[in-house]
């Protein structure tokens, strides 16, 4: 461990301190879902879609949009993110690295 009491590694990156306290996966899916909603933001301004047309388009709730487009509700699933990203004439790309 690199901290020490009373004592911080210059050191040690970000990344790194997420990691030891365990928080670096989920800190990195809450960023991953919030760039993902603003894309989809995003591509919907640009098509000039309300919510309700979009949601629509999804064949779903305007209060399912809702919760895809909220950066602090991380209960989303791919289908939903795949129907969104249709909907916008969008392709949805998950890969592993």
């Amino acid at each position: 461990m690199k901290r020490k009491k009373g004592h911080i590694d210059r050191t040690e990156t970000f990344d790194e301190f997420l990691a030891q306290d365990g928080l670096l996966a989920e800190t990195e899916g809450a960023a991953l879902k919030e760039i993902i909603a603003d894309q989809i933001k995003v591509a919907m301004a640009k098509e000039k879609l309300t919510k309700t047309a979009m949601a629509a388009r999804m064949k779903t709730s305007r209060r399912q949009l809702d919760r895809l487009l909220d950066p602090a509700n991380p209960s989303v699933t791919l289908a939903t993110l795949r129907r969104a990203a249709q909907a916008v004439g969008r392709c949805l790309r998950v890969e592993l690295e």
